[in-house]
C-alpha cells in the first residue's frame, strides 16, 4: 500500500512511521499516542495522501476528547504541523495574497521594507497552544486563503493585524505582535479577518437608524445593512418610526402592511449577505419599542408554527422598553399600542418626558389598541420561552447612565447588546471591540491587577487606532466614528479563572473578584484614553458629556469604587485633559474569538461539563479541563466516571464517587 508524499513521491504506508508522528506531537500529554495511530494505520488505503493522514490522525485524536482533554489538543498539534510543512511562513504567505489582490498595497509594501525585522519577530511554537476547536475555528474562517487553500499560520494572522493597527512603530508592533500571540488578548473577529486588507474593514457593530417610513427610506437602509454585512459586521436596527398595519400611505390612498413584509425583506438580505463571503452569517437584530402597534405580530416573528409569510427566523429580535411599560406590567394596568405615522417624537424621549408625551396620547385617543400590559408581558415571556427572542433593553436606564447622553437620544443597541450608542438618519454609529483573555492573569498567588492594568491600556491604545487606519462602508458610518471614537474592551474566560482559583460561580469570593477586574479594566481604559487625549486632543463631541463634566460611570449608578487604584488623581487628569473615547468598555460575547483561545465565552459559566458545539468549522467534543485536572489529581478520572458525567447530562452533582469539594466550584448543571 503506497502513500503519496507532500512533494509527489509514493512510498510504502508504514505503522512506525504514523506512531512516530503521533508520539513526537504527544510530548508531554496524557494522551496514549500508539491506539491513536493504529486506529489510523487500520482506515489507509492505497494512493493516499500524507495530508489526509494527517486530517485522519487529527479527527481521531480529536474524537477521543471525552476520554481526556489532552487528545483535543494532540488533534489541533497535528493540524498545526502540517500546516506548517505547507506553508513557508510570513513573508512568503504575504506575497502570495498580495499576488491575487487581497492586501493593501502600503501593507505589503512596509511587510516588504521590514521583512526581517518581523519575521525575527515572529515565534512559530506559539501556533501549537491552540486546542482542536480552536485551530479549525481559525482554519476554517480566519487564516487567508489562495483558490481555497490556506497559506497563513496563525503567527502570521497576528502579525499581519500586529503591522496593520500599531502602523509603522517596530516596537509597538512587536508589543501587540506578543500580547496577540501570547493570547493576552484578542481584536474582534472583523479585525482577524480583515487587517492589512485592501477593504480593512476592522469594527464589528453598526447600529442603524431606519432612514425615514418611505421605499426610499427602507431601501436606503437595507443597502446600508448589506454592505455592512458584506464587510463582516454584524448590525443593530432601530424601526420604531415605521408607521403599523393600516396606517394610511397618504401618497397611493393606500394602507400599510406594517413591519412584518418589510422585516422579510431584511431577513432574506441576512441569509443572502453573509460577513466576509461565507465566513460566518450575516446577522441582524431588530429593536422595537413596546408601544408599537405591530408588537404582538413581531413577537411571532421566529416562532416555530404559524404562516411562513409571517415569519422571519433570521432576525434576532429585540425590545427597547420605556420604564413606563414596567410600571403598569406592575400595576396590572391598560397598555395603549400606536402607530408612530401620527403620535410623532415617542422614539425621540425617554423618562418623565417620554411618560408626558405618552399619555398626552392616550388622552387624546390616538391609541390603535388597548390591552392590559401583563397579557403583553406574557406574549413577551412566551416568546422568550419558545425562540430565546426578544432581548429586553431598557431604553430610561440605557440613555440616563450612557456617556453619549449629550448627543441626543439612544434608540438601540447593537447585534448582541454590549453597546449603546447614538444612531440617527445621517450617522450609523459603530464600536471597535477587543477582549481580555482573563486566565491568562492567573498567577499561582492569586490574580495580577497589575499586569491587566498594563495590558488593559495597550488594548485601548490600539482600539483607538483601529478607527484610524479602518474603512467605513458608508459615509454615515465614518462621520459618526471620528466624531465620537467609541472603542468597546470585554472580557473572555471569567468563569475560567474561578475554575483555576477554586472559586464557585456564585460565591461572594467571586462577585468580589469579578467586580476588582471590572473596576481595574474601568480604571486603565480612562487612564489610556486620557493619555491619547493628551497627544492628540479629545474627541470631537466631548464637551458636555458626562465626563467632561467630571462623572464617571460609576457616578452616573451612584456606586463608589474601592480604594484599589486612585480616582481622585485620574478624575484630576480628565479634568485638565479630557478623553480620546467616548465609550470604552464593553461586555461583547466574545462566541468566535474565545473558541480561538479556548476559554469560556465572556463573562458566562460554562455550559455543562461535557457537550458537544456545533459550528460552521464543525461538530465539537467540549469537555470540562478544569474539573478532568482536579479529578486526576484525586485519582477518580476514570471511564466509570465519565460515564456517569455523560449520563447525567454534564453535571457532577448526585454522583456519590465524587466529592463535593470538587463539584461544589465546578457544579454548572444544577
Amino acid at each position: 500500500m503506497d502513500v503519496i508524499k507532500r512533494d509527489g513521491r509514493k512510498e510504502k504506508a508504514s505503522l512506525d512511521k504514523v506512531t512516530r508522528r503521533a508520539e513526537m506531537l504527544a510530548d508531554g500529554l496524557k494522551v496514549e499516542p500508539i491506539a491513536v495511530a493504529q486506529r489510523v494505520v487500520s482506515g489507509l488505503y492505497d494512493g493516499i495522501k500524507v495530508t489526509e493522514i494527517d486530517v485522519f490522525l487529527a479527527e481521531t485524536a480529536a474524537s477521543l476528547a471525552t476520554e481526556h482533554p489532552d487528545y483535543a489538543k494532540l488533534a489541533a498539534r497535528v493540524m498545526v504541523s502540517s500546516l506548517q510543512k505547507e506553508t513557508s511562513g510570513y513573508a512568503t504567505a504575504t506575497r502570495e495574497l498580495s499576488e491575487i489582490g487581497i492586501l493593501s498595497s502600503a501593507y505589503v509594501d512596509f511587510v516588504a521594507k521590514n521583512q526581517f525585522a518581523l519575521e525575527d519577530m515572529i515565534d512559530y511554537k506559539r501556533d501549537y497552544q491552540f486546542d482542536y476547536f480552536g485551530y479549525k475555528t481559525l482554519e476554517r474562517s480566519y487564516l487567508l486563503k489562495v483558490k481555497g487553500v490556506v497559506v497563513e499560520r496563525p503567527q502570521d494572522m497576528f502579525m499581519r493585524v500586529a503591522v496593520a493597527v500599531a502602523g509603522d512603530d517596530l516596537e509597538e508592533i512587536r508589543e501587540l505582535y506578543d500580547l496577540l500571540s501570547l493570547c493576552y488578548y484578542t481584536h474582534a473577529t472583523p479585525t482577524l479577518f480583515n487587517a492589512g486588507c485592501k477593504m480593512q474593514q476592522l469594527s464589528s457593530c453598526f447600529l442603524l437608524a431606519m432612514q425615514e417610513d418611505s421605499i426610499n427610506g427602507i431601501y436606503d437602509t437595507l443597502k446600508d445593512c448589506a454592505l455592512i454585512s458584506k464587510s463582516a459586521g454584524g448590525i443593530g436596527l432601530h424601526i420604531h418610526n415605521i408607521r403599523a398595519t393600516g396606517a394610511p400611505i397618504i401618497g397611493t390612498n393606500g394602507v400599510s402592511n406594517g413591519i412584518v413584509p418589510m422585516l422579510k425583506v431584511f431577513n432574506e438580505t441576512a441569509r443572502y449577505v453573509d460577513q466576509g463571503g461565507g465566513k460566518r452569517k450575516g446577522s441582524f437584530a431588530v429593536y422595537l419599542e413596546p408601544w408599537h402597534a405591530d408588537i404582538e405580530s413581531f413577537l411571532d416573528l421566529r416562532k416555530n408554527h404559524g404562516k411562513e409569510e409571517f415569519r422571519a427566523r433570521d432576525l434576532f429580535l429585540a425590545l427597547w422598553v420605556p420604564d413606563l411599560f414596567m410600571e403598569r406590567v406592575e400595576t396590572d394596568a391598560e397598555w395603549t399600542l400606536f402607530s408612530p405615522h401620527n403620535t410623532k417624537g415617542l422614539s425621540d424621549l425617554y423618562g418623565a418626558e417620554f411618560t408626558q408625551k405618552y399619555q398626552e396620547y392616550e388622552r387624546m385617543g390616538l391609541g390603535v389598541k388597548t390591552i392590559k400590559a401583563r397579557q403583553l408581558m406574557t406574549q413577551i415571556i412566551e416568546s422568550q420561552a419558545e425562540t430565546g427572542t426578544p432581548y429586553m433593553l431598557y431604553k430610561d436606564a440605557c440613555n440616563e447612565k450612557s456617556n453619549q447622553k449629550n448627543l441626543g437620544t439612544i434608540k438601540s443597541s447593537n447585534l448582541c447588546a454590549e453597546i449603546m450608542e447614538v444612531s440617527t438618519p445621517d450617522e450609523t454609529a459603530a464600536c471597535n471591540l477587543a477582549s481580555l483573555a482573563l486566565p491568562k492573569f492567573v498567577t499561582n498567588t492569586g490574580f495580577d491587577f497589575d499586569k491587566l492594568h498594563q495590558v488593559t491600556k495597550v488594548a485601548i491604545k490600539n482600539l483607538d487606532r483601529v478607527i484610524d487606519v479602518n474603512y467605513h462602508p458608508t459615509d454615515k458610518i465614518e462621520k459618526s466614528n471620528h466624531a465620537h471614537r467609541p472603542v468597546g474592551l470585554g472580557i473572555q474566560g471569567l468563569a475560567d479563572v474561578f475554575f483555576k482559583m477554586h472559586l464557585p460561580f456564585d460565591s461572594e469570593e467571586a462577585l468580589l473578584l469579578n467586580r476588582d477586574i471590572a473596576e481595574t479594566m474601568y480604571h486603565a481604559s480612562l487612564e489610556a484614553s486620557c493619555e491619547i487625549a493628551k497627544q492628540k486632543g479629545t474627541y470631537s463631541s466631548y464637551d458636555g458629556s458626562p465626563i467632561s463634566h467630571g462623572q464617571f460611570q460609576f457616578d452616573l449608578w451612584c456606586e463608589q469604587p474601592s480604594s484599589r487604584w486612585d480616582w481622585s488623581q485620574l478624575k484630576h487628569q480628565i479634568a485638565e485633559h479630557g478623553v480620546r473615547n467616548s465609550l470604552l468598555i464593553a461586555q461583547m460575547p466574545t462566541a468566535s474569538t474565545a473558541q480561538i483561545l479556548g476559554n469560556n465565552e465572556a463573562f458566562e459559566a460554562q455550559t455543562s461539563n461535557i457537550y458537544k458545539r456545533q459550528t460552521l468549522s464543525g461538530e465539537f467534543i467540549i469537555i470540562n479541563k478544569y474539573l478532568v485536572s482536579d479529578l486526576e489529581q484525586r485519582g477518580l478520572w476514570t471511564s466509570k466516571i465519565r460515564d456517569a458525567i455523560i449520563l447525567n447530562n454534564g453535571s457532577v452533582q448526585g454522583i456519590d464517587a465524587i466529592p463535593g469539594s470538587v463539584w461544589i466550584s465546578k457544579i454548572i448543571v444544577r
